[in-house]
């Protein structure tokens, strides 16, 4: 898995010594661009009194994609380092231990890479000794995974937010059935499909590309489904809702993965559902309703349904749950005033059961997202990280609760129209729990 618009490394060291000379460069969509130093005190004329129009001479316009005018290009200096030669004798004898240490804090999405050099790095990613040490190092942090369906296999990018690149996920080990994205959590990751005409869920592991098919439902057709990944029981769970279709008669089942089976529980007692999204914190499971009006929530460890009476906003137009860390869960929607509109985010008061609004979209982020009043959006969140994808723009805007900052987020993965994006925190350990 290689990362896009990687160049080779004699063209790299080429680019990066004229880039050290300039000063600094940029880079977008993985390509980079030279940009002309600035020059200062100098005349528009030259000596010989007539305008120079030498490119040597003229002064670099920085020019930003149409519909991008609000965001942020970064400049960034990065030192050349002329290549080590690696003694052979050494690097090939290093001791076990030293060995998983080191490949243990390389990201995970290099690691693809790594297991071409022999066959026990190909091996290295379901090694016991290897996984007890990736499991010690700090998590790579989160990243956004676009899965889209094309021919004729899908395909699937990964934008690290640490490292601020997008690679490419290969899914080629997935069965050929017509899958969309359920969600990701403790990087695992759930899709729904049709094998023919018959419904399935399946949860794989991207890095280790394994993957596990989930015994039929008892009520086995498609439903709102939600995954949740245990890291200390280490299994995951799937939820499975109401019919997608509105069918109210169907009862709650949760799938385990230590028993490999679905245990029937409550029926939503729940009318009129606003938005098939649901959102899960805290051992709970959260849908808006409409009849009765507010939250539906999904006790895990009870099995059994409770309505909160919490009411939306006056003059929200579509409104999305987003969790956040511990008890936090947040409402996102647009506001309709007048023939104007805009993005706000609210957070639910559990005392006083009362939504608090908390902050709005910036006008430049929300016409730059939403041209037309009609586009559709997504929504969706991770550890007080809400991320925004349009439909049309092939674009997205990120909004970190705790440093309360707004930021845009391109690249070839969002550009798609049909793409399904989710957070996705990668791991190499989580592969153990989709063994039967």
């Amino acid at each position: 898995m290689d990362a896009m618009g990687e160049s080779s490394g004699s063209a790299t060291e080429e680019i990066g010594s004229q880039l050290l000379k300039s000063g600094a460069f940029w880079e977008e969509c993985g390509s980079i661009r030279q940009a002309s130093p600035p020059l200062r005190h100098r005349s528009p004329l030259g000596r010989s009194g007539s305008r120079n129009t030498s490119p040597s001479r003229q002064k670099a316009i920085k020019t930003k994609p149409r519909g991008l005018d609000e965001e942020t290009v970064a400049t960034i200096s990065k030192a050349v380092h002329p290549d080590i030669q690696m003694e052979d004798n050494i690097w090939a004898k290093l001791p076990e231990d030293l060995l998983n240490e080191i490949l243990a804090r390389v990201p995970p999405f290099m690691l693809f890479r790594l297991r071409c050099v022999c066959k026990h790095w190909n091996s290295i990613l379901q090694d016991n000794s290897f996984l007890k040490f990736h499991s010690q190092v700090p998590s790579h942090g989160p990243c956004l995974l676009t899965f889209w369906k094309s021919s004729p296999s899908p395909q699937s990018s990964v934008f690290s937010l640490p490292l601020k690149t997008w690679y490419r996920i290969p899914f080629t080990f997935l069965p050929p059935w017509a899958f969309w994205l359920v969600g990701s959590s403790g990087g695992l990751v759930c899709f729904s499909g049709l094998d023919g005409l018959t419904f399935k869920i399946l949860v794989c592991n991207p890095l280790t590309q394994t993957w596990r098919t989930l015994p039929s439902m008892h009520y086995n057709q498609q439903r709102q489904l939600n995954m949740i990944v245990d890291r200390m029981d280490r299994s995951f769970k799937v939820i499975a809702a109401s019919d997608i279709y509105g069918d109210r008669t169907l009862p709650t089942e949760v799938y385990d993965s230590k028993l490999d089976r679905w245990s029937l529980h409550q029926i939503m007692p729940a009318g009129n559902l606003c938005s098939s999204k649901m959102a899960f914190c805290y051992s709970r499971l959260y849908l808006e309703t409409l009849s009765p009006l507010g939250l539906m929530m999904y006790q895990l460890d009870t099995g059994y349904w409770e309505h909160i009476p919490a009411k939306f906003p006056r003059s929200l137009l579509d409104g999305y749950l987003v969790a956040g860390t511990q008890k936090r869960l947040f409402l996102v929607g647009r506001m309709l005033y007048s023939t104007l509109q805009s993005m706000k985010i609210w957070e639910l008061d559990h005392v006083k059961i009362v939504w608090v609004e908390i902050t709005r979209m910036p006008p430049k982020y929300f016409r730059a997202l939403l041209r037309l009043s009609a586009e559709r959006f997504e929504c969706f969140g991770q550890d007080n990280l809400i991320c925004f994808t349009s439909w049309n723009r092939g674009k997205g805007i990120l909004y970190d609760v705790d440093k309360k900052v707004w930021s845009w987020v391109t690249g070839c993965g969002l550009q798609s129209y049909n793409s399904q994006v989710c957070f996705y925190e990668p791991s190499c350990a989580s592969w153990r729990m989709l063994i039967g």
